[in-house]
């Protein structure tokens, strides 16, 4: 396979021979082939069709084109080029048009058809039941009935959506990676406020430009110490308005993209039948609707409305007597800022206290342990330089069960790079699982974040946020690592989008337990665990403007609710911005002047032709299943290995083998509630 890197079936990945001139042969190769597996099945006489000539041989068929071009698109997340961008969209149009054409291939979809409806179909149980039915409603909603005009059109708007959505995604990062902000030495006293390790990673980071000064970006590790300590309201306003700009100014202006791709959505709605994205996106997920999650995220916002209002309030009034000002709306650039002080004056609680408390080492380590003792599992890094990498930075790990059995395999990377999109996230590269012969092969996957970097001879020292983000995002990876679904398709993350954040999210609550936490939050250099006195006034200061944490995460479903359902006044605006500002303003503090939403650079709804697109509320949705869980694990030990291992049984290993209702209830013996999420927020019970 040394011609065809990119296609090389080894566990163990090659990065160094994935090079930007292997793409285009690479991936136009799999394609044909993967087409040839298609039209195989697609030619078959209707009388010897078989639930594995047909269901199953169309799931083998895209195995090596589902590999390969995540490769592809994996190594544009954290090591993008010139070059690798150029192969990347030069073949997007050729991929994304036969991912398009799968379920529009008449012939294929007749095969299909005609075994679902044999005798034969009648005998398929198991998982196998659940793929054949997932298939035929997944071919249904893309299209498969329509008229053969109406097919072609929908495979143009796929390929077209994909294209629009990845210049979307490529104008976020390279309108982030075109800001920086220098401090002279001379101009030293503008840093007042800005903790240590802030200041001195902005120094490494001028350092690594060769530039004098402290060098200031738009990557989180450096924007959000700026916003919340820098004490100098011009440097603040500096780094704000560069964010709040992202996406808007030529030549990243996403606002023409915006109109378009909400357009494509709604005419591919129109097209299958629907009167709207939502409908479309909605109607195999937990909500079932756009309508259902709209009054969803309706019904977050007014257990949380009053508190909000009390706690906008309290900010206006707290600034006013630290200043002698008169109270009224604060600044953008100036929210973080006060909050974090009044935070600290009605806790005595200062955030980066914990920091100390919190390096990376240390908390992945303990990560490792919780999830040994919670779910029987045991993690090995494979030592530098056995296996490659695709950076130095990057260490990568199995997972083994309690006999030592090979679950699975994962990479980690995670501190900000120029070539690396912000954020973080996890992702497959291998999917494996049990296979026919009654053998298991593991899974290969990876997570990645954009956390506090180490500085110097330091440890990278993280924020209890960044911590919880660690956590949320091993969920999703042993969500992928733990499956045990026969058909790759149904397996790990590939779930309805609102229960997919259950497995992560619920991690998140272990980085909160004195019990989990004295695992890993040890003094980087005593080797002591968070003092009581600290760890009680970060428990009292978990819920401080909790609910203004609430609202900002339903105007952001909102928004990308309404833009999906009333997409014909967004999509006919000039700009979108305004309209969706005022669609959501009663959820935004208020602001002066008032600061523009985040629609230019909303990498979760634009950055994919579907992706979080009118899903944006699986956040908060699956935080009422999340809370609602973990209530077993408080109730009978946080640390029970029989509760972990029925949340493996029934939801970390079953993918979308059932129905994600189903699962739930088979874990907690109900459906969801929201009363242990309002508890958790501190928000007022359900009536």
């Amino acid at each position: 396979m040394s011609d065809n890197p990119f296609l090389d079936p080894a566990f163990h990945i090659r990065w160094s021979a994935l090079k930007a001139e292997c793409v285009a042969p690479d991936i136009t190769a799999v394609v044909r082939s993967a087409q040839a597996a298609i039209d195989l099945i697609a030619q078959r006489d209707p009388a010897t069709l078989t639930f594995e000539n047909s269901f199953l041989a169309l799931e083998h068929a895209t195995d090596a084109l589902t590999v390969a071009w995540g490769k592809v698109t994996h190594l544009q997340a954290v090591a993008d080029s010139p070059a690798l961008r150029d192969a990347h969209n030069a073949l997007l149009p050729r991929v994304s048009a036969f991912y398009a054409a799968i379920p529009l291939n008449a012939a294929l979809w007749s095969r299909l058809k005609a075994f679902a409806e044999s005798t034969a179909a009648g005998q398929v149980r198991g998982v196998h039941r659940r793929f054949l039915d997932e298939t035929v409603k997944d071919f249904r909603a893309a299209g498969a009935d329509l008229p053969a005009e109406s097919r072609s059109r929908l495979e143009a708007l796929q390929c077209e959506l994909a294209q629009v959505t990845q210049k979307y995604s490529e104008n976020v990062l390279d309108a982030t990676n075109a800001w920086q902000l220098l401090i002279p030495e001379a101009d030293e006293a503008r840093l007042v406020g800005l903790p240590a390790h802030a200041k001195a990673a902005a120094r490494r980071s001028a350092e690594s430009k060769q530039l004098p000064g402290w060098r200031f970006t738009l990557h989180m590790p450096s924007l959000e110490p700026v916003l919340t300590y820098a004490d100098d309201p011009t440097l603040r306003r500096a780094a704000w308005t560069a964010s709040s700009c992202v996406g808007s100014q030529v030549p990243h202006d996403n606002t023409p993209l915006i109109r378009r791709i909400l357009t494509l959505r709604a005419e591919k709605a129109a097209l299958l039948g629907k009167s709207h994205f939502a409908d479309l996106t909605l109607e195999r997920r937990m909500a079932k609707s756009g309508a259902n999650a709209l009054e969803f995220t309706r019904t977050m916002q007014g257990h949380a409305d009053a508190a909000f209002r009390k706690e906008c309030r309290e900010l206006e009034a707290f600034k006013a007597q630290q200043t002698g000002q008169a109270p009224g709306p604060l600044a953008p650039w100036d929210l973080a800022y006060w909050a974090e002080k009044l935070r600290q004056a009605q806790y005595d609680f200062d955030s980066e206290v914990l920091r100390p408390y919190l390096p990376m080492d240390n908390v992945i380590a303990g990560l490792f342990e919780i999830v040994g003792r919670i779910f029987g599992l045991q993690v090995r890094e494979i030592p530098a330089g056995q296996i490659e990498v695709w950076h130095p930075e990057v260490k990568c790990y199995e997972l083994r069960d309690r006999a030592g059995g090979h679950l699975g395999s994962f990479y980690a990377d995670w501190h900000p790079r120029d070539s690396k999109r912000g954020g973080a996230w996890m992702n497959y590269l291998i999917t494996g699982g049990p296979a026919a012969d009654g053998k298991r092969a593991p899974h290969l996957g990876l997570i990645c974040g954009n956390m506090t970097p180490p500085v110097g001879d330091k440890p990278a020292l993280l924020t209890h946020r960044e911590v919880e983000t660690v956590f949320h995002e091993f969920g999703h990876l042993l969500h992928h690592l733990l499956g045990e679904v026969a058909i790759k398709s149904l397996n790990g993350v590939n779930v309805a989008w609102d229960f997919v954040e259950l497995p992560s999210q619920i991690m998140e609550n272990w980085t909160w337990e004195r019990e989990s936490l004295d695992l890993f939050a040890r003094h980087h250099e005593t080797g002591a665990t968070i003092p009581d006195a600290i760890y009680r006034k970060m428990v009292a200061a978990k819920n401080f403007r909790s609910a203004c944490a609430t609202m900002r995460q339903v105007a952001f479903a909102k928004m990308d609710l309404l833009l999906h359902l009333e997409t014909d006044r967004f999509a006919a605006a000039d700009d979108a911005e305004p309209l969706a500002r005022a669609a959501v303003s009663d959820c935004l503090v208020p602001t002066e002047p008032a600061a523009p939403t985040s629609v230019k650079r909303f990498n979760h709804i634009f950055s994919d032709p579907v992706g979080y697109a009118a899903g944006y509320y699986s956040y908060k949705w699956a935080e009422v299943l999340d809370a609602d869980a973990f209530t077993r694990f408080k109730r009978e030990g946080i640390f029970n290995a029989t509760v972990g291992a029925e949340f493996v049984a029934h939801i970390l290993s079953r993918g979308n083998a059932e129905d994600p209702a189903t699962l739930f209830r088979a874990f907690m013996g109900r459906d969801p509630e929201i009363a242990a999420l309002l508890e958790r927020n501190g928000l007022p019970p359900a009536a």
